[in-house]
């Protein structure tokens, strides 16, 4: 075993609070190691330490027997560890090569150096068998071939290890398959990649070595063959979790949303449903299949140029959220950061920020009754908070999540849009929302589910509507429906 950093007896606290308590493990040489654990575990909080952001509070971290602690995050990426953070942060109107070389390029006279950083970056692109010009501005790429780039950013730091944070979290499968492949390039190079995934397909596929977190102790260092997912599941929410996917078949009741010859230019074509109280309908394709953009126009985000919605068989018009939301649909986006909350505002502002007007009179709001209203919706969903004053940035992914859907249910929709529910948040909290909506459509509501987690799709719906190039491919029933079948429609 060649061991190329060694984590002993990390601990961390935050206004008292221990999120890191005696962390110990060791990452070898040209190894995948899965770093595992609920949100709010003490995952980024270790990769903020290994990589210079924050100091621990005790114990050492030594690179080749070298310890690391007290350096700035310049001088631990100079000694060779990078990290590809979730959100690529890049500077959109630089070129590849002038991001890649961001902080150290290279100069002739006073002036930059192009003809250098473009012919380095060429070679690095190469090596990894990227076809990427290095002249091309970042903010013309693909968030793949971002996520790519970021990669060369690392290997051009000489980088021993590689911290990569959900770096699927935005790819298609075609797009991960080619990341997969890039990282096996770098494991025969002798990189070490510390993965962090809550997509547990990805990790028993990567990974040749998983590291479990939970409540910011060790659980286990094991390799992952000698793991499945039933037991890595247990491991990081320390119970069983027996069905992942809860059944729940109450019989549909009348049809509450129908479309017909739903059209946008460019993004889909004819398309036609209809969905019954306590039934949920899958949406199910590859990225760029169209499925947001239904939702987001059945949700009044975006204008349909052709088309027929009728709710109970009324036909309607939607030309904004707000007609939306008085029509009785609630709409979940997949993008929660941009669409669904505010993070600098309480729990409470946020899930009360859509309703407002169900607690003013004459322009003013009653707070008394918006703290009431709220606590109990808070106390619904299970929201892991401090308290309704809270802010919506300090909350891990899954509780942001439930305070976004928590808003939406605020408005007491009929029908309610689910736009990749579970992107980013751990396996504990998935299964929260899992039950969440088995409990909505049980009340009666109609529930239209996009996700990119093909398990999801198949344990969650009804039926399965599947799509491809925005094209409308086939509507599949629960028991016709399998992985083979969706991929088949999707992919022609």
């Amino acid at each position: 075993m060649s061991i190329i950093l060694q984590i002993n007896n990390i601990s961390k606290s935050f206004s008292g609070i221990k999120v890191l308590d005696n962390v110990s493990f060791a990452i070898e040489k040209g190894k995948v190691h899965a770093l595992m654990g609920e949100n709010g575990a003490g995952k980024s909080t270790l990769m903020n330490i290994l990589v210079g952001l924050l100091p621990a509070d005790k114990g050492e971290v030594l690179l080749e027997n070298e310890v690391l602690s007290g350096l700035s995050v310049h001088a631990i990426l100079e000694k060779g560890i990078a990290m590809i953070h979730q959100e690529i942060v890049m500077v959109p109107e630089l070129s590849v090569a002038q991001n890649i070389f961001l902080g150290k390029e290279s100069h002739r006279f006073a002036w930059l150096n192009e003809t250098e950083i473009n012919a380095k970056s060429k070679r690095i692109l190469a090596d990894l068998k990227l076809d990427i010009s290095p002249k091309i501005k970042i903010k013309n790429l693909s968030i793949a071939d971002r996520q790519m780039v970021e990669i060369a950013k690392a290997i051009s730091n000489n980088a021993k290890i590689i911290i990569m944070d959900e770096p699927t979290s935005a790819l298609s499968d075609k797009e991960v398959d080619i990341l997969f492949g890039l990282i096996e390039k770098l494991k025969s190079q002798g990189i070490a990649i510390v993965y962090i995934s809550h997509k547990m397909d990805e990790i028993f596929r990567v990974s040749d070595t998983i590291t479990v977190l939970r409540d910011g102790k060790l659980i286990n260092t094991q390799k992952a063959e000698d793991l499945n997912h039933q037991t890595l599941i247990k491991l990081m929410v320390g119970r069983e979790v027996s069905e992942l996917f809860p059944s729940s078949t109450p019989e549909p009741g009348e049809t509450l949303l129908s479309v017909k010859n739903l059209r946008r230019r460019n993004f889909f074509l004819d398309i036609n449903f209809e969905i019954k109280a306590g039934e949920v309908l899958g949406l199910a394709g590859l990225v760029g299949a169209g499925r947001s953009e239904i939702a987001r126009a059945i949700g009044g985000l975006d204008k349909m140029d052709a088309g027929t919605i009728k709710i109970k068989g009324e036909i309607v018009n939607i030309n904004s959220p707000s007609d939306a939301i008085k029509l009785g649909i609630g709409f979940v986006s997949e993008d929660r950061k941009a669409l669904g909350f505010i993070p600098q505002m309480t729990v409470k502002e946020n899930i009360s920020l859509s309703s407002l007007q169900r607690f003013s009179k004459i322009g003013f709001v009653n707070a008394k009754e918006e703290s009431f209203v709220t606590e109990k919706i808070f106390n619904d969903l299970k929201v892991k908070a401090s308290g309704l004053g809270q802010k919506l940035i300090n909350l891990s992914g899954g509780n942001q999540q439930k305070v976004v859907i928590a808003k939406v249910l605020m408005s007491n929709p009929k029908i309610i849009i689910l736009d990749e529910p579970t992107r980013g948040i751990d396996v504990g909290a998935k299964f929260e929302i899992y039950k969440l909506i088995n409990t909505l459509k049980a009340k009666g509501l109609a529930i239209i589910l996009i996700s990119s987690e093909m398990p999801e799709i198949l344990g969650l719906s009804d039926r399965i509507l599947v799509l491809s190039n925005g094209k409308q491919k086939t509507i599949l029933s629960k028991s016709e429906a399998s992985k083979e079948k969706i991929m088949q429609y999707a992919i022609h």
